[in-house]
């Protein structure tokens, strides 16, 4: 089967040269303190972690006109975006449950519920203007900053306007409410009314604690999902978590994997091997005609006439940029 792949636009910077190991070694340049944190310190906001469960999808647009780039100098990004979406895995995820935190003490300053969970790509949605951020929680403080929290899920809010929040404390849960198509948390971060990016203000240093920061460190893509099926997958069954695991009796057995924040050029390589380590299907993709927000792939193999060999079988997923890999995935399964 060769790979199916379904994209949206979007983006992801470029590696830094890694400069001359022949050159003769230089002085150390004298210690240089970070500049200091000129607002509230913010630790990471969802009860998940990232490489296992979620990632940051998108970050605040640094570009003033209209185009866009993020404080790295991606595209991860698109015009106008004020704030960082960390994204769960799937629907399945959010039908679980995934609290969301507040990121620093304050105060609960107003909040939204009742706005169903709906991608606005479901035939059966709902205008949003107004009511883009969907289900939202503001929380003060002090100094004029203030974070906000967005698509949260309906009737999952646990907190009230004036009370008071300590960093961490569950404020609800992530949703699907808004102007959005798929379920994440939203973080807008605000001084004097004004935009701020946490990873990069205008003035200071960054707004996230050291645990936070080194969770997030800027990626060059990511893999959100990875699994086996027992027929060809849509992208639609991998969010909403519905892909059924293949049997000992499937007619097919197929490796597939979503991931984001690929660049143009990229090429995608992906083989299922069999449990003797043999390759039973390969393929690697054309390089990326342009930067995908999102993208699935699947390759796969019928069942033998006697049947699957009893064993572990595995996936291998490799992303190639400028000829080197830049992320890599394997994943196994026992039939």
């Amino acid at each position: 089967m060769r790979i199916a792949v379904l994209a949206v636009l979007l983006a992801l910077g470029a590696c830094g040269d890694a400069g001359d190991s022949t050159a003769a070694p230089k002085a150390a340049p004298p210690h240089v303190a970070p500049p200091a944190r000129e607002g509230p310190e913010l630790s990471f906001p969802l009860d998940c972690t990232i490489g296992a469960g979620c990632e940051v999808q998108q970050y605040p647009d640094h570009d003033p006109g209209p185009d866009y780039r993020d404080y790295a100098g991606g595209r991860q990004s698109y015009d106008g975006h004020g704030g960082t979406d960390i994204r769960i895995a799937d629907m399945a995820a959010q039908r679980a449950g995934v609290a969301v935190l507040a990121a620093a003490p304050g105060r609960v300053m107003r909040l939204r519920d009742g706005v169903p969970d709906v991608s606005i790509r479901a035939a059966d949605a709902t205008t949003t203007t107004g009511r883009e951020c969907g289900n939202g929680v503001v929380i003060d403080h002090g100094g004029g900053w203030e974070t906000q929290y967005c698509h949260l899920a309906q009737g999952s809010l646990t907190v009230r306007p004036g009370e008071s929040v300590v960093a961490g404390q569950p404020i609800a849960r992530v949703g699907l409410s808004g102007a959005t198509e798929f379920a994440h948390l939203e973080l807008d971060v605000r001084h004097a009314g004004v935009s701020v990016d946490p990873f990069a203000p205008a003035s200071g240093g960054p707004l996230w604690s050291d645990k936070a920061r080194a969770a997030m460190a800027y990626k060059p893509g990511a893999v959100l999902n990875a699994g086996f099926a027992a027929q060809p997958v849509t992208l639609q069954q991998v969010e909403d978590g519905s892909v059924a695991p293949p049997t000992a009796d499937s007619p097919a057995l197929i490796a597939y994997v979503r991931a984001i924040g690929l660049k143009a050029g990229d090429e995608i390589e992906i083989a299922l091997k069999s449990p003797d380590g043999g390759v039973l299907a390969q393929d690697r993709s054309k390089p990326l005609d342009r930067d995908k927000a999102q993208q699935l792939v699947f390759v796969g193999k019928r069942r033998p006439a006697a049947g699957w060999p009893t064993g572990a079988y595995r996936g291998e997923y490799r992303v190639f940029r400028a000829g080197k890999v830049a992320l890599t995935r394997s994943f196994d399964i026992r039939i």
